[in-house]
């Protein structure tokens, strides 16, 4: 059975860090490109980042970009999205989804996945 958890959530102050996970079970991981992307209280998706299927390209949002960093672990089917400098803006339900892409690039999405996990709430206030 195919799927995807994010874990790594929490509370945390601003200019805080989290590392959220993205782990996955009945994938090659190898062969999946994975994107995060974000949903705040009251507003709709927003792309975060995407990583390719090797690691070796990465591609993050203007609200993103200098701050959080995606890396992923094929050997443990695993994703990371790690945030640091943590806003108050930051604060949403983050979730992670997986495309089947050998692509060398990915673009940031918000719907374009085959599987995506229920999420996991970060919250950032003082």
């Amino acid at each position: 059975q195919l799927q995807v958890v994010e874990s790594g959530g929490g509370l945390v102050q601003p200019g805080g860090s989290l590392r959220l996970s993205c782990e996955t079970s009945g994938f090659t991981l190898s062969y999946w490109s994975i994107g995060w992307f974000r949903r705040a209280p009251g507003k709709g998706r927003e792309g975060v980042s995407c990583i390719t299927h090797s690691g070796s390209f990465t591609n993050y949002s203007d609200a993103a970009k200098g701050r959080f960093t995606a890396t992923r672990d094929n050997a443990k089917n695993t994703a990371y999205l790690q945030m640091n400098s943590l806003k108050p803006e930051d604060t949403a339900v983050y979730y992670c989804g997986v495309r089947y892409s050998l692509r060398d690039t990915c673009a940031i999405t918000t719907y374009d996945f085959d599987y995506t996990g229920k999420g996991t709430q970060v919250t950032v206030d003082s």
